[in-house]
């Protein structure tokens, strides 16, 4: 059986994969974190390699804390750019296919438009810079690569937006959220999916591509929709981003177009609000 290595197995949307992979027999799946692996060592790196041969390996794992990696760029840098780029050299010396995920943090989010693979990137914070340091790595020494973007991403595995806000919503009789920063939340079980048909199609149409729900929202959008999805009778109301100041930056116009990965894969993309309501009633059977 072809064994394919995911890396960051414990994260969000490495469950999401899990989810999607528990009744397929064609693959044997190998979910490992940190403890199993460290991506950023690289003898560990090669000797797992070569014991496993991965016929894919797919990096979920990233540090994402994009507030802490301002004053822990080290680690950050390790994670986002020294793993990816071991992992890369390791899938190339082993007949891998590699997919890394990446994140529209690579745009400042100045143009004010839909921002496409061969934009011009220029974060504006550390996380978004080791990101996309991490995407060049992998671009320069793998050939048979995936980069997949994406954005705002949550599900309900792990800590994100979405239970974040319905946490505070049950806590809380209003909450303040900023509705100037602007994108597109996107589904872990959508991009799961995404990744797995990549898997089983074999494909070769390696490259850099865009990946997140249909549609466009403020994160007042998406936390006045999650209330009102759920009933919730918490009060939300808009704010700019300069009255919630953090140490990151965020992009303030990061909405990807998606028509390179719709046209290569032939597939038809989930408006954001339908993923969210087919999320939530996930949650709700796990209630």
């Amino acid at each position: 059986m072809k064994n394919v290595l995911i890396t960051g197995g414990n994260g969000q949307l490495a469950s999401c994969i899990k989810d999607v992979v528990k009744d397929l027999n064609k693959y044997n799946f190998n979910f490992i974190d940190i403890e199993d692996l460290d991506i950023t060592d690289e003898n560990s790196v090669n000797t797992f390699f070569e014991l496993q041969k991965p016929v894919w390996c797919i990096n979920c794992a990233a540090y994402t804390a994009v507030d802490m990696a301002e004053s822990d760029s080290d680690t950050a840098k390790s994670v986002n750019v020294v793993g990816p780029k071991l992992l890369a050299l390791a899938s190339k010396n082993n007949g891998t296919k590699f997919i890394q995920i990446s994140t529209d943090f690579v745009f400042d989010g100045l143009k004010g438009t839909i921002c496409t693979e061969t934009d011009k990137t220029n974060p504006v914070s550390v996380y978004g810079d080791t990101k996309l340091k991490g995407e060049i790595a992998v671009i320069n020494e793998v050939e048979e690569h995936f980069v997949l973007r994406t954005s705002w991403l949550y599900s309900e595995h792990g800590n994100n937006f979405l239970k974040t806000m319905l946490r505070l919503g049950s806590e809380r009789d209003k909450l303040n959220v900023v509705c100037d920063q602007v994108g597109t939340p996107t589904y872990g079980g959508d991009l799961a999916q995404l990744i797995v048909n990549l898997i089983q199609n074999e494909s070769t149409a390696y490259g850099v591509y865009h990946y997140s729900n249909e549609g466009v929202a403020s994160w007042y959008d998406f936390a006045k929709v999650i209330m009102y999805e759920r009933k919730i009778t918490c009060k939300v109301l808009p704010i700019n981003t300069d009255e919630y100041p953090t140490p990151a930056k965020r992009p303030a116009y990061s909405v990807m177009d998606k028509s390179k990965i719709k046209g290569t894969f032939n597939i038809e993309i989930p408006y954001w609000k339908d993923s969210l309501r087919k999320c939530l009633s996930k949650l709700n059977n796990n209630d």
